[in-house]
Formats: structure tokens, C-alpha cells, sequence
């Protein structure tokens, strides 16, 4: 991803927007990742996989809302990995729980919380 990729709100005003993290692999998101942004989301995760080397980070401290799909999409990501893994940082609370309720012992996914 070359530079922000910015979905304006829709039903509900939900936003999301995408770029790509300065100085390191990885993504940095802000607004909400629910049924109304997970096009985005999933567009965005597939670009971050494409660009895997080792290390990715997702940078979530911005995020409001993630639902259980967005979750999902974030865990087969990871799991789509050929090696390495992802490092989630600062995510809403609900990421840990869904990811430790669905995919407990999920390694290639670190959470760096709030």
C-alpha cells in the first residue's frame, strides 16, 4: 500500500481508513471495522500479506469497534502467513477476547495491548 486508502462513512457514518506505518512493515487503520468496512479491512489485509516478510504490524490504537469478522479476517490473515507473524498493537478490547475465544494459542499473532 503506497498511501491512504480512506473509505468515506456510509450507513451509520462508519469510516475507516487505511495506511501503511512509517519506518516499518505494516498498517495502521482508524474509524470502525464492522459489516459496513470489511470490504476495506479485507482489501487492506490482503495487501499486507502480499508485502509479508517476516514481521507485519497493524497498528489498531486509532479503531473504535472491531466486530468478530473483522477479527476473523485479521486471524486468516495470520494463518495465511508463510512464515512469521503479525504483531496487533493497541487494539480495542475486543480483539484479544474473540482471538483467545476462537483461536486460543494462535502464535502467529502477538497483541501489543492498549
Amino acid at each position: 500500500m503506497q498511501a491512504v486508502d480512506r473509505w468515506e462513512p456510509v450507513r451509520g457514518g462508519a469510516v475507516l481508513e487505511v495506511s501503511p506505518l512509517t519506518g516499518r512493515p505494516g498498517i495502521r487503520a482508524r474509524g470502525e471495522i464492522s459489516e459496513v468496512t470489511r470490504s476495506p479491512w479485507e482489501a487492506a489485509l490482503a495487501g499486507l500479506a502480499r508485502q509479508h516478510a517476516d514481521v507485519s504490524y497493524v497498528e489498531l490504537s486509532e479503531v473504535g469497534f472491531v466486530d468478530v469478522a473483522g477479527v476473523a479476517a485479521l486471524a486468516v490473515t495470520a494463518l495465511g502467513l508463510a512464515r512469521g507473524r503479525m504483531v496487533v498493537e493497541h487494539p480495542p478490547p475486543q480483539v484479544p477476547r474473540v482471538l483467545g475465544l476462537f483461536w486460543p494459542g494462535l502464535r502467529r499473532i502477538e497483541v501489543a495491548p492498549r
